[in-house]
């Protein structure tokens, strides 16, 4: 379980730094389904259900923007895994999950229906919009062993790390010889950028491409261990407040790109966040399978979220109506005075598999993006308006 996640966000990345597709890659659009097809559609039930820190309200699945052009096949794989540890008041709908037949898009379209209600996400005063950031699980090129092109430590847990509370802060680890003596020995592996390894300590979770002493080359997956109980703070929002950009331009692109043009100031920029993260290396037993999300289940990319917990338990199914974020052509065009595409919608069935520090409110949410060529970038410039709806059991 991965406590320290973006965890996993671009406000959960940039608001912390200021979180079946084939597994591992970007989620294309999804296919319309075939018409006529479906379930009959029940009208809303039920009253309001009120959670710690939101309000379901019942909706008709006619309420749902976009559900006749989802392939809902794609989640349910994600929905059996997350049946393996069942919300409470899901063990009889996980049963009936697993019972059915040769799943395909049209009976799992038509069993959802039959057996789930879906509900309005709110806030407690009844604001029906939020935000979805993205996060992904990088991949970063790793040495075994320290050297001049690779010189930046990813650490385990120190012996005596919960003998003390909080730890030593980020500046004090590199520079306190009591702080570097605990720390001596516990190095996992070394990478060259110091911006991998925040982007490790943010996100939680990552892949290490490991060249080892003897000249092999092996991918590792490197969790979540622990930190050093000192706040978090974004160093996205530290670059704002100093004038780099402004809070709508941040992204981890654009905090890359002063890094570059200010390599002095990096340390500096590095030591605003106190926090530091601990990792521990797990065997990569099969690279197409994701880390683990706080439910305690793989993440699926395309159909794993992470959300606040109060509002939205572990396991649930979740109907997103957003848009993909632009990428780097859109923002050209918009700089050069002409208008950019149209953002596409991004409106599928996801479950809510994880949580982050950044990650509070009732519609707010993390879309995990994978692990493949492109993950980062989607997952970096991803903040966008966001509406949601919960599917729960019938009574």
């Amino acid at each position: 379980m991965r406590i320290f996640v973006k965890r996993r966000a671009w406000l959960a990345m940039v608001g912390a730094l200021v979180g079946c597709t084939t597994p591992g890659t970007v989620p294309p659009p999804a296919a319309p389904s075939t018409a006529g097809t479906t379930a009959p559609t029940p009208a809303p039930t039920g009253t309001p259900i009120e959670r710690e820190n939101a309000r379901w309200q019942p909706a008709a699945w006619a309420d749902l923007p976009g559900w006749e052009s989802d392939t809902p096949i794609h989640a349910w794989p994600a929905l059996l895994q997350s049946c393996s540890k069942p919300a409470p008041g899901w063990a009889a709908t996980c049963a009936s999950a697993k019972a059915l037949a040769d799943p395909t898009d049209t009976r799992v379209r038509a069993w959802l229906q039959r057996t789930l209600q879906p509900y309005r996400v709110t806030a407690r005063d009844g604001e029906a919009s939020g935000l979805i950031t993205g996060y992904f699980e990088p991949l970063v090129a790793a040495s075994r062993t320290r050297s001049k092109t690779h010189g930046v430590p990813l650490h385990a847990p120190p012996a005596a790390l919960a003998a003390r509370k909080p730890w030593y802060t980020r500046a004090e680890i590199d520079t306190l010889p009591a702080a570097r003596a605990a720390l001596q020995g516990r190095e996992i592996a070394w990478v060259a950028d110091p911006l991998d390894a925040l982007l490790l300590q943010v996100q939680g979770s990552g892949r290490l491409v490991v060249s080892e002493s003897d000249g092999r080359s092996r991918t590792v997956r490197l969790a979540y261990a622990g930190h050093n109980d000192q706040p978090y703070q974004s160093v996205g929002r530290w670059l704002v407040e100093r004038g780099a950009f402004t809070l709508e331009q941040a992204s981890w692109p654009a905090i890359k790109a002063w890094a570059r043009a200010n390599p002095g100031r990096v340390t500096e920029m590095l030591n605003a966040n106190p926090r530091y993260v601990f990792f521990r290396e797990e065997p990569l037993a099969d690279p197409a399978v994701g880390a683990v999300g706080a439910q305690g289940v793989p993440l699926t990319p395309g159909r794993s979220i992470a959300v606040d917990p109060r509002a939205v338990p572990y396991g649930t199914p979740v109907w997103l109506d957003t848009t993909e974020p632009l990428l780097p052509a859109a923002n050209t065009a918009r700089a050069a005075g002409g208008a950019p595409p149209a953002a596409r919608p991004l409106q599928r069935l996801v479950l809510a598999q994880d949580t982050g520090s950044a990650i509070t409110g009732a519609v707010r949410a993390d879309y995990f993006w994978g692990w493949t060529e492109g993950a980062e970038d989607y997952a970096g410039r991803m903040k966008q308006p966001l509406k949601m709806w919960v599917l729960w059991p019938r009574p």
